[in-house]
């Protein structure tokens, strides 16, 4: 069996509820910082689901112009503000206005994944089409309404502005497809494409529908303030709806050496299950087989794990099933090993939360400082998991990033300390 190339992470691009950039995002959150609040986008008159984490101040000229902002979604400008900020940060183009190529970008690849897409467009679009007066209904739809919505575009726009044409994909596959793309590209690389590849997700859900559409199915919290969003809490009672985006750049190890790139972390094993079991109801069995699945890619028992990044919601249901899952693979261990989710502070920002939390992991193994979980006044007794409540300093040598999602889907990251 020929070798596999090894895939390193080399840059960090995010917009997040925490902050504008991956920088501001990592330290309001490895300082306990929450980015919830109350909902200030659209009308949530009669919801009692208020709580969102919502992007504030985005500065959107500074990456794309105003006709490109017209006839994109959200979504897009999120996910190409991220990879631009991503390719900077690993020296593969110097923002300046115009962007310039630090070098040719022409044979990389880019991969993000997108849960809703672009559905406040199309939520937009649908009620100028149904307005209570009629008089005032707009007789035509917008020619770009459905290239600005449909999910690749965030890929193909983002491949558009780096000049990138030798790979695209979009993927979605609900609250793992950030996740799944960096898997992706990891598996990719490692068989013998050269890279970079631009991996990530993002999502611009803070809409009327989508509000009212995962609170009627029971999935959103109705505490109204900051602390709405307490993964793995007793109290806890559903997820918080937020947006963002988060793209990392990953290589070829020795490639990334020879031009001297920062190397945050080496992804050394990924796991991709489906249940097979049910619509929206998490299955312990299925995560831990992801979870198994990661750690033999990885080739590294339970006992080498220093650090669990949750997918942790906030839900009852699927907080209890991830920790059952992280019993059922790492035994004993599971006790343990300190554990923590970024959601308790950012909401759950869909398919931007799993690429995020890739990022945010590798930069705590890089810095050896674990993120806090914040909001657990008293943890769930059946949670029988060491979840991290204050910032702490740690030695990371591999740490494993949990992302699961509606009808099933299980992601599972492995990342290691890179030696070079």
């Amino acid at each position: 069996m020929p070798a596999m190339n090894r895939v390193v992470i080399t840059g960090l691009g995010a917009v997040t509820p925490l902050g504008n950039t991956f920088a501001h995002s990592w330290h309001a959150l490895s300082n306990g910082t929450s980015g919830i609040c109350m909902s200030g986008q659209f009308d949530i008159a009669g919801l009692p689901w208020k709580a969102t984490g919502e992007i504030r101040g985005f500065q959107t000229d500074n990456f794309l112009n105003s006709k490109e902002q017209m006839r994109l979604d959200p979504f897009v400008h999120y996910a190409v503000a991220a990879a631009l900020m991503a390719a900077e940060d690993s020296k593969l183009i110097h923002c300046s206005s115009p962007f310039s190529a630090a070098a040719s970008l022409a044979e990389g690849g880019v991969i993000i994944g997108s849960s809703r897409g672009g559905i406040k467009t199309l939520e937009k679009a649908v009620r100028n089409q149904q307005p209570a007066d009629t008089r005032k209904r707009s007789r035509h739809c917008s020619p770009y309404l459905m290239p600005a919505t449909t999910v690749s575009m965030a890929a193909s726009y983002t491949a558009q502005k780096l000049g990138i044409n030798a790979y695209c994909l979009g993927i979605s596959n609900a609250c793992t497809s950030g996740t799944n793309a960096v898997g992706e590209a990891y598996r990719l690389i490692s068989s013998g494409f050269m890279g970079p590849i631009f991996a990530g997700g993002a999502d611009a859900p803070l809409c009327r529908t989508c509000m009212e559409g995962y609170g009627t199915a029971g999935a959103l919290s109705s505490i109204c303030d900051h602390t709405a969003s307490r993964p793995f809490d007793k109290n806890r009672d559903g997820f918080v709806l937020s947006e963002g985006a988060c793209v990392v750049v990953l290589e070829e190890l020795h490639t990334a050496m020879e031009r001297g790139a920062t190397i945050y972390a080496e992804i050394v094993g990924y796991g991709n299950t489906v249940d097979a079991f049910h619509q929206t109801r998490p299955l312990p069995e299925g995560e831990a087989r992801a979870l198994l699945k990661a750690l033999s890619g990885a080739g590294i028992g339970p006992e080498e794990v220093d650090f669990i990044s949750c997918h942790g919601t906030s839900t009852p249901a699927g907080d209890l099933a991830e920790a059952l899952a992280i019993q059922r693979a790492f035994g004993e261990k599971a006790r343990t090993i300190p554990a923590s989710s970024a959601k308790s502070m950012t909401g759950h920002m869909l398919a931007a939360s799993g690429a995020f939390e890739t990022a945010c992991t590798a930069t705590a193994i890089r810095q050896g400082r674990i993120f806090p979980t914040i909001n657990l006044t008293e943890q769930d007794n059946e949670i029988l998991l060491s979840v991290v409540r204050e910032p702490v300093d740690a030695e990371i040598r591999h740490a494993v990033v949990n992302s699961f999602g509606f009808g099933g889907v299980n992601a599972v990251l492995v990342l290691k300390k890179s030696q070079g």
